[in-house]
Order: structure tokens, then sequence, then C-alpha cells
């Protein structure tokens, strides 16, 4: 619940700032404003204070500081993932619209999930070709909350990359992996995955908005998107973003250190509230692995409502979710990842996401299911099918 009385149910949407993060970047807006590209030593100890930063940042995923670009966000990190791709590009059909997007820029390749969300190593590996450059596979999917086999994914890339170099094929197979979504609730380690780059958000996981980073393992190619000064190696120049990257580090060393516990929390607050929907509508129907998805992601689909109508109705109530992702819903228009898991439109169009966060309590999430139980009971005998 928010501070106003709200009930928040869209923590994949955005994460309010955590106040002890707030407060390391307080400084950096105020006393310590220095430009750390100048070099009077105010400024070198700002310098300091972003690649302390960086180190600490990156080690909560099992990197190194000069190995990660500090962006503006998560759009344009997975822009950067794509940059240096001439050839063929592979993507799962349920990618966030930014991976798409970057996709379409390219001959590219859809690789359909299972029923339930799952892409799996045998689709991605059929889909590569000689020409394949690049695969991005999300981590967890933003609107179902599936968790993919990336792992997997990745010694199926390498296998099929062996078996190039002995044809002579020595064209670059990299995989991306975009996990805005999972950064404190499942592990992400950049070894344990396999990957060669990979795409995080701090305004997923309590920092900053438009604060986003990509991991480049060495040896992976990306060409700059923004030239100038040469900041960040070269890759994202203009001036850093000291206090966002900052409230970063400090984000995900939270996120980290209370992923289990938290994950467990919230793992409890989504079964009790799929139990209570279930239980009030046989009708409706959970969407995703039943194990295999985030600990705070619900995906429920009431069939022969208006989710769209529902939502606003719950809003005048103060419960805040969604249809689908933020990015679908301002477009107004039907999720591109129900549709790949071949849903019905009946069904896509009654879809509400629901996620849990630090905003969420076992207190105001029983409220909030009375609400919705209240609401969608409403739509049904409104549309004559109590």
């Amino acid at each position: 619940m928010t501070s106003d009385g709200l009930y928040y149910l869209d923590h994949a949407a955005a994460t309010p700032v955590d106040e002890r993060v707030l407060a390391e970047m307080q400084p950096y807006f105020g006393e310590r404003f220095f430009n750390p590209s100048s070099p009077y030593a105010p400024a070198v100890a700002v310098r300091r204070d972003y690649f302390d930063a960086k180190a600490r940042l990156a080690h909560t995923f099992g990197a190194k500081a000069d190995e990660i670009i500090i962006t503006a966000g998560a759009t344009e990190s997975i822009n950067l993932a794509f940059s240096a791709v001439t050839g063929h590009v592979v993507i799962s059909a349920i990618e966030h619209d930014a991976v798409v997007a970057a996709a379409k820029r390219h001959s590219h390749t859809l690789v359909a999930p299972t029923e339930k969300g799952i892409i799996t190593p045998e689709a991605v590996g059929a889909a590569i070709t000689p020409d394949t450059e690049l695969v991005s596979v999300q981590l967890a999917n933003n609107e179902i909350g599936t968790i993919q086999p990336v792992r997997q994914i990745a010694e199926k890339i390498r296998t099929i990359q062996a078996a190039r170099l002995k044809e002579n094929n020595k064209r670059p197979l990299a995989l991306h992996c975009d996990a805005s979504q999972g950064f404190g609730q499942i592990d992400i380690h950049t070894a344990r995955l396999g990957i060669d780059l990979l795409t995080l958000n701090a305004g997923k996981m309590y920092g900053p908005k438009q604060v986003g980073l990509l991991w480049v393992r060495p040896g992976v190619h990306v060409e700059p998107l923004i030239v100038g000064g040469g900041q960040e190696r070269g890759l994202r120049s203009g001036t850093e973003n000291v206090a966002g990257t900052i409230g970063f580090a400090k984000a995900a060393e939270l996120a980290d250190r209370h992923r289990k516990s938290e994950a467990e929390r919230l793992s409890k607050l989504r079964d009790t509230m799929e139990q209570t929907l279930a239980n009030a509508f046989k009708q409706a129907v959970v969407s995703g692995h039943p194990k295999k998805r985030l600990p705070g992601s619900l995906h429920i689909s009431m069939p022969g409502l208006d989710a769209e109508r529902l939502v606003f109705a719950l809003e005048q109530r103060g419960v805040m979710l969604a249809t689908g992702s933020a990015c679908a819903a301002n477009k107004n228009t039907r999720s591109h990842v129900l549709t790949a898991l071949g849903m019905s439109d009946e069904l896509a169009d009654g879809s509400l996401r629901l996620t849990f966060g630090r905003l969420s309590n076992e207190e105001n999430c029983r409220q909030a299911a009375a609400i919705i139980v209240e609401e969608v009971k409403k739509e049904y005998e409104r549309v004559g099918r109590a």
C-alpha cells in the first residue's frame, strides 16, 4: 500500500525509490555535484565514488566494473546490445517491446513459446542460421512472469557456435538477456547464466528511473549509439550520471541481500491472491508456468470481461494494477505476449497483471483481493454472465 492508502499491485511497471537509496544519492545533487571528468580534487573524488559504485553494482551479478556501461535505462541498453549486429537475429516472440523493436531493424526470427510461456533451447537452436549473430531471450517475462531456461539456451548456442567454427564460419554469435524483471526475486549471475550481454534496469529494483546498464562480456563487440566526450570507454558518451549510478548500486545491493527472504514472502502473497480469485471465479485462467515464474507475478484472465474497464473501476477504489506491460497499455493494443501464447481474444481482453513487491503485505493484499472480487462480480453481472 502506498503512503496515501492506495493498493499498489503493479511493481513490474515501476517501484518506488528506497529511502536508503535516495539517502546515498542526495549528496551528489548538492555538495558533491562536481563533474567527474574535471581535474581538480573534489571532482576526482566524485569520479572515485562513481567507479566504486560501478564496482559494487557489477559485483551483485558477478561482473567487473569495466564490463558495464551505464545507460539511461533498459531500452537504451537493449539498443546498445543490438548495435553491432549486421546479420540475422533471433528473439523470443514474448520479449519486451524494446527488444522486438530493435530486432525489427534486422533480418530476424521470432521463437514461439510453449503454452506455458517457456522458450525451449531446441526452438532457439532451430531458429539459428549460419548468418545469426545475436540471440535475445529475456530472463523472466514482464507480463506472465515465466522464467526462461537461459542457461540451457546458452549451452545450445555454444554447441552451435562450436559446430560453426569447425565449418570455418567465424561470424559472432552472442546471447543477450534482458533481466529487467526479476532482480531481487531470482538469482542473476552472468557466469551461471552463461550469457554474453545483460540488461538491467534500476527503476525495477527500487532505484532511480532512467538508469540502466548493459554488461558486455570481454571479447563481445558493441558500437556506441551516443558519441561525444568518450565516457564509458567510448561506448556511451555524456557526463556520467553519478547520482543515478550511486543509487543503482545501493538498490542492487539491497535487492540482492534480501533476495531469498523477499522471494519467499512474495510467493506467499501471490499464491494467496491467486487462490482467492480462482476460488471466487471458476472460469478464471492463470497464465504462465505454475512453478517457473517470478515469485511476485500473477497473470489471470477473466473471460468475457473488458479488463481496461475493470482496471478503471478498481482504480476508483484505490487498487492499482495493469492489463499487461505499461508500454502495451499506453499504446492501447492487445498484448503480443498473449497472442504468442495462442490466447483467444476474449480471454486476452479480460487479462489482469498483478505484481507484488515491497509495498505489498498480507493485510493490504487481503483487502485488495476483496475489492477485486467485488468489482469482477459487478462486471459479470453487468454483462449478464453472473
